[in-house]
């Protein structure tokens, strides 16, 4: 005889295994994680059973942050799916999906006839994926042998996000591998696939040429960004020093200029002049004056 432990652990196990039947109805979809590319159609999933006889009412819902919405209510399509889906008994087929129908679906099924339905319901999550966009590159024109030089790469259309491959005068660049001697030789840059970074610790003049970036997903065609030249130049430190030395020689030549000025009295000159031109127009004024004041 079975102790009362096992007869109430078969009892649970019974009444799980029952439970869709007493529900009357079971649900279950052929796959919760569906992937549709952009502008395809995309298929969610939803098979049930139910007793005979019973009025059922199927609903499909949009669980977003914001809340829940309704996608299939009262035998129609609402919002940006109506037109664009139909029912697959009680599955839903969505025609040129976008961007904007990635999310988490909620199909719903209850017998209409019971006062208080009890609901049976599948979870199926949408992503839309989507072919990059033409990325953006930023590369330097012109840099200076042995400075830091970082050129970047960046799409933000893609889903999954894309990742990025440098190209120099049309060759793919090597990415730089393991530690040591085990790392690929002569590679004097890190290219970061993942942010699209290409960063050159001390760039030189073999560094110089033509570079574009490649973005891709997976999805649709790879898109790269236009040709860009880069130019590495030594440091000129000769025309550096001669510049300098010209100034220093023309800041010179005008110090003696203005001093041989000054000695000669050329300044004083002027000064006296000026003194003696304004003490004529002061004359001038006062004998005006005095004669007015006389008539």
């Amino acid at each position: 005889m079975a102790s009362p432990g096992l007869r109430l652990l078969l009892l649970g196990y019974l009444g799980v295994l029952s439970y869709p039947e007493v529900s009357g109805i079971s649900i279950l979809t052929d796959n919760e994680n569906v992937k549709a590319e952009e502008f395809k159609e995309a298929i969610l999933s939803c098979k049930h059973k139910s007793s005979k006889g019973m009025s059922l009412r199927i609903e499909w819902k949009k669980i977003q942050p914001q809340g829940v919405s309704f996608v299939y209510y009262n035998g129609e399509f609402t919002g940006d799916l109506r037109g664009r889906a139909e029912m697959l008994n009680p599955g839903i087929r969505i025609r040129n999906v976008t961007r904007r129908d990635s999310g988490t679906y909620r199909c719903e099924i209850s017998d209409k006839s019971e006062g208080h339905p009890r609901l049976q319901e599948a979870i199926i999550t949408l992503t839309v994926l989507v072919a990059p966009a033409t990325p953006v590159c930023d590369v330097p024109s012109s840099a200076m042998t042995g400075t830091v030089v970082q050129l970047s790469c960046k799409e933000t259309e893609g889903s999954p996000p894309s990742e990025y491959q440098w190209y120099k005068n049309g060759v793919a660049l090597l990415e730089k591998t393991g530690t040591g001697s085990a790392r690929t030789p002569n590679i004097t840059y890190t290219m970061n696939k993942k942010s699209g970074t290409l960063l050159f610790n001390t760039v030189t003049k073999n560094d110089t040429g033509e570079y574009f970036c490649e973005a891709s997903n997976g999805i649709g065609l790879s898109q790269r960004c236009s040709v860009k030249r880069m130019q590495v130049d030594d440091l000129n430190v000769r025309g550096i020093i001669a510049a300098v030395v010209f100034v220093a020689l023309v800041m010179a030549l005008c110090g003696l200029g203005v001093f041989y000025a000054q000695k000669k009295g050329y300044f004083a000159k002027e000064s006296s002049s000026q003194k003696k031109t304004n003490y004529q127009s002061t004359s001038e004024k006062d004998f005006k004056h005095t004669k007015s004041f006389v008539i």
